[in-house]
């Protein structure tokens, strides 16, 4: 049978980065020549990065994405990979598509294109547009109606993109035209404990369309989404022939052994499922025999190293990509910021990290001497600002007791931290976790205030398991735990009162995610969640919190998605409504 070199460049792009993103397709078809490869494929919308939303309906970056895609083919035959067949994600336009309601402005596609020998040779657009989850494409693009067969060394190579693959009819396709490998570029973001429906997925369609199956993903965070990559190619009875790692670039190459093309009908129209499909030939003949590579086969990582390294990739791009190069943020000596200080000094190193320790006159000698050794042990920076006296001056003024009191004191705070940001260039990271989001359980405009929440997503109970599983993995790599022991195994608390504890606004956190993972992330009813055995006075609290923290979580800064469903893309609800759910 004939051999291709398959190559999938699994990247981090950056979006609106056009010129950026078409250096790394040079880069990786450079490796990709330099190994003799055939075929590279590059993940969805790669030179426009993804998601772009709205920016998808921009007459400007369409005609931009459309220019550098055919000054990119040049460059590439230019820069000795024209041989190399690259199919690279772009944001292109309807040909004769009229304006008129359902149709996005300006008619953009997702798409891909062919590269080949200095030009673009074929282009594709998806079919199928998510519009679910953290997904709203029928918004921004027009779907396409074409379905691409490629015949590259005398081999057919079908191509789809992304939520095509979830949907029924690709792998058919492909196993109507006789395509021997089916091709998906996407752009899927992470999500905790989905088990490995991604090699589910992959091996079952493979199987439909009797064909291999190569599947690339990006790399990398963006906004509130973190792509984890995790490519793979399964042969036709599904099982794995590569594998790439997670969230670390790669370029997974991998040999072929695939049956000749079937001579097609000469002038023959060919449809499936009311999309056309189009044939190109690239080259028909088979290349020349050579020896196959080693192959990497790269496991998944554990649950907890997964998520962690999520959360730092977020944390990291959110901060490159945005031009900022340090952070800043409230160093309580609770859970929370001493598990958002162990994130950022995995994510940027600790000279670029920056705690901020303000003490008040309720403040316990642990919590000052927790913040403290952490800081020994990580090697960030920290710097003390007791508010004490700014509260007395304040209150001088105003004569707040009770919840005001207590959230003056939080402001105060903020206004430090925004203060210290505005002079030295540090971006400020809120601390609050999602139970508190959910809750409300957090001061709006106090410790609240930042401009990147890296824990948002993180349950109260994932909090302290991510935090003992962090000490527990430099503890095998002979390292200082960077949390200490005491700040684990306290009882929280927001000290903004004397002895004030979590538990005595909140039921404990044990109870309290229970109900939260059955009402937020399963989006079940009062009468529901009951159902499971909650306590109907627990449940009943519980929804209070959360349908009236709702503002809150709006002005609440962006984080990155780990969950099923987050709060903020991925769960939209009104603030002014008058549901309740009834017992």
């Amino acid at each position: 049978m004939p051999q291709l070199r398959l190559a999938l460049a699994q990247v981090n792009a950056t979006v609106g980065d056009l010129a950026g993103n078409a250096d790394l397709v040079v880069e990786h078809c450079k490796d990709a020549a330099a190994q003799g490869v055939h075929l590279v494929v590059f993940p969805e919308m790669m030179l426009t990065g993804y998601p772009i939303e709205d920016l998808a309906m921009r007459a400007s970056l369409i005609k931009a994405s459309r220019a550098t895609a055919e000054s990119l083919a040049t460059r590439l035959q230019d820069e000795g990979c024209g041989d190399v067949v690259a199919v690279v994600g772009f944001l292109d336009h309807a040909e004769g598509s009229s304006q008129g309601f359902g149709i996005p402005k300006n008619a953009p596609l997702n798409s891909v294109a062919v590269m080949h020998g200095g030009r673009i040779v074929a282009r594709q657009a998806k079919h199928h547009l998510w519009n679910y989850g953290v997904g709203d494409e029928i918004r921004n693009f027009v779907p396409g109606h074409e379905i691409n067969i490629l015949q590259i060394g005398g081999i057919d190579v079908a191509l789809a993109i992304c939520e095509d693959l979830w949907r029924d009819g690709p792998s058919a396709a492909a196993k109507a035209a006789e395509a021997a490998l089916l091709v998906v570029p996407n752009g899927s973001p992470y999500e905790a404990d989905k088990d490995d429906v991604r090699l589910e997925l992959c091996s079952r369609r493979a199987r439909e369309g009797e064909c291999v199956l190569a599947y690339v993903n990006l790399v990398g965070g963006q906004d509130e989404l973190v792509f984890d990559g995790d490519s793979l190619v399964v042969d036709q009875d599904g099982t794995v022939l590569g594998r790439s790692g997670q969230f670390d670039p790669e370029l997974l190459v991998v040999d072929l052994d695939l049956p000749a093309a079937t001579p097609a009908m000469p002038d023959a129209e060919e449809r499936f499922g009311g999309l056309a499909i189009r044939r190109t030939i690239i080259s028909s003949e088979p290349f020349a025999a050579y020896e196959p590579l080693p192959v990497t086969q790269a496991e998944r990582m554990p649950r907890h190293q997964e998520i962690w390294t999520a959360l730092v990739t977020g944390l990291r791009d959110y901060v490159h990509k945005n031009g900022f190069s340090s952070v800043l943020f409230g160093m309580s000596g609770g859970i929370d910021s001493t598990l958002v200080a162990a994130i950022a000094v995995d994510a940027l190193g600790a000279d670029k990290v920056f705690g901020v320790s303000n003490p008040s006159a309720w403040s316990t000698e642990h919590s000052r001497s927790d913040a403290a050794e952490q800081a020994r042990r990580t090697g960030l920076t920290l710097q003390t600002v007791p508010i004490a006296p700014i509260f007395d001056a304040y209150q001088e003024a105003l004569h707040l007791d009770g919840l005001a009191e207590e959230n003056l004191q939080a402001r105060i705070r903020a206004v430090i931290w925004m203060g210290l940001s505005n002079q030295h260039g540090h971006l400020v990271l809120a601390c609050g976790n999602k139970s508190e989001l959910a809750t409300g359980y957090s001061t709006i405009y106090g410790d609240a205030v930042g401009g990147y929440a890296p824990i948002k997503d993180v349950p109260k109970t994932l909090v302290w398991e991510l935090a003992r599983w962090r000490n527990a993995y430099a503890v095998e790599r002979g390292e200082t735990p960077p949390i200490p022991e005491g700040t684990i195994s306290k009882p929280p608390s927001a000290e903004l009162r004397p002895g004030q504890l979590d538990s005595d606004s909140l039921p404990p956190y044990d109870q309290l995610d229970a109900v939260l993972d059955a009402y937020v992330e399963r989006d079940l009813g009062s009468v529901d969640v009951i159902a499971e055995g909650f306590d109907p006075a627990l449940v009943e609290r519980v929804i209070g919190l959360v349908d009236r923290a709702e503002y809150k979580r709006r002005q609440y800064p962006p984080g990155p998605k780990v969950s099923r469903r987050n709060f903020g893309r991925d769960r939209r609800v009104p603030i002014t409504h008058r549901w309740r759910e009834k017992l």
